[in-house]
């Protein structure tokens, strides 16, 4: 049986040596000469053409992982002027983003339905559902904004960010995840239409969600009147404290001071001087 040569068959089945590799050489220092022998040997370096017959073919993408996920990978991949190297590993992540919100929200649709709410259901709330009222505007905010400047795909990051904080909420006012669900689905509509109309209808609402206003934040809720601020005792970090965005040195190191774990490094000792950057780090020099 004659033995064919490594470049004959990646010539047979239109394969070609990546584009990576040229990127990997110039990280490293390496001297490229080398892959210039890697392809004399192998078959030249090529992107992604459909001349070349290295493309993806999307139709089996979409049969194995649906439209929805296919779309939302191709945007979330790189900004639309860019191009990307089509990954497995990529695509398998978007789709478990997409498997993940359509599971959490389906798993907690019994709370939700036949919920109702407004501004004045709002008042009073815990400080755990406050902070998932205000990730999730702070998400439309930077949504709206990355699509003007077609940032797809750090919207869509927003929007993984905001999906992790929703799997680590607890207290699960249903309320607040009904509003949470409604503009979630409107928010990634535009990426994943199909599992949106879903999720739309599963909610218990009627139309489409194109028909449906794109949702607005509350400047309110973007507003921090809080800070953490790091306390370091001689330099090294010894706690985190929360303080208005405004305190003053006196009213920041006042707060650090009743804190148990600043008491346990300052006890028996002298506070030399302290050193505040206004919202940002607070240093307590002691001898």
């Amino acid at each position: 049986m004659e033995r064919k040569t490594i470049k004959a068959v990646l010539e047979e089945n239109h394969l070609n040596l990546n584009d990576n590799a040229v990127l990997l050489f110039d990280k490293l220092g390496l001297d490229k000469s080398i892959l210039t022998k890697l392809e004399d040997a192998y078959g030249k370096s090529d992107k992604m053409s459909k001349s070349k017959h290295n493309t993806v073919d999307p139709d089996e993408m979409v049969k194995k992982y649906g439209a929805d996920t296919v779309r939302l990978y191709t945007l979330f991949a790189a900004p639309p002027e860019n191009n990307f190297d089509w990954t497995e590993t990529g695509i398998e992540g978007a789709h478990r983003f997409v498997k993940r919100l359509f599971y959490y929200i389906s798993e907690n649709l019994d709370l939700v339905k036949n919920i109702s709410y407004s501004e004045e259901d709002f008042k009073n709330l815990s400080q755990e559902s406050l902070n998932i009222r205000k990730k999730l505007h702070q998400t439309i905010k930077k949504v709206r904004n990355d699509i003007e400047r077609f940032q797809f795909n750090t919207a869509i990051a927003s929007m993984m960010e905001l999906l992790n904080t929703l799997y680590d909420y607890k207290e699960k006012n249903p309320k607040v995840l009904r509003e949470v669900f409604e503009k979630f689905i409107l928010l990634i509509s535009p990426f994943t239409p199909f599992m949106a109309d879903y999720l739309w209808k599963q909610l218990g609402n009627k139309g489409y969600t194109i028909q449906q206003p794109f949702p607005n934040y509350d400047e309110s809720l973007l507003v921090e009147k809080e800070k953490e601020i790091p306390v370091q005792i001689n330099g090294k970090l010894r706690a985190t404290i929360k303080a208005p965005v405004d305190a003053s040195q006196d009213e920041v190191l006042n707060i650090a001071l009743k804190d148990e774990s600043v008491k346990k490094w300052i006890e028996g000792k002298e506070i030399v001087k302290t050193i505040f950057i206004q919202g940002k780090i607070l240093n307590i020099v002691v001898k």
